[in-house]
């Protein structure tokens, strides 16, 4: 398996099959832009295996901290620790950056993200409720 951080769009696309949607050229043109955006793509075999983002977020008392946007392992690709060791390139990736953490969320039923935060040595908080507004 090879992590890479990506900048490039081509790269993106190549890989659009592991994102819930294809990647909107104009979105991801602006998410690489931006160097508080990151992105990591594990490669097996050379063919895009799975995937992680993150963003940085800032705020006037807690500092830098990272925000897991998204972890994404093709079903062919699951179980062999591909979204373990992306969450830890993410991580390690804070820490370089000097964030003060990471975070993010998912439903309480999802098994299998779950196991994986749990791998990555991740710290569950179940009385924590997600808010959200769509447009």
């Amino acid at each position: 398996m090879d992590i890479r951080r990506i900048t490039s769009f081509d790269a993106v696309v190549a890989a659009g099959h592991l994102f819930d949607d294809p990647p909107i050229e104009d979105a991801t043109r602006a998410f690489l832009a931006d160097d508080r955006h990151h992105l990591f793509i594990a490669y097996v075999d050379g063919e895009p295996a799975g995937f992680v983002s993150g963003v940085e977020t800032i705020h006037p008392d807690k500092g830098v901290e990272m925000f897991l946007y998204e972890l994404g392992v093709d079903e062919a690709y699951r179980r062999r620790g591909i979204g373990t060791a992306l969450i830890e390139s993410l991580i390690g990736l804070a820490r370089e950056r000097g964030c003060t953490g990471v975070w993010t969320g998912t439903e309480k039923d999802n098994t299998a993200a779950l196991a994986t935060y749990r791998r990555a040595e991740a710290e569950l908080d179940f009385d924590t409720v997600a808010v959200s507004w769509g447009f």
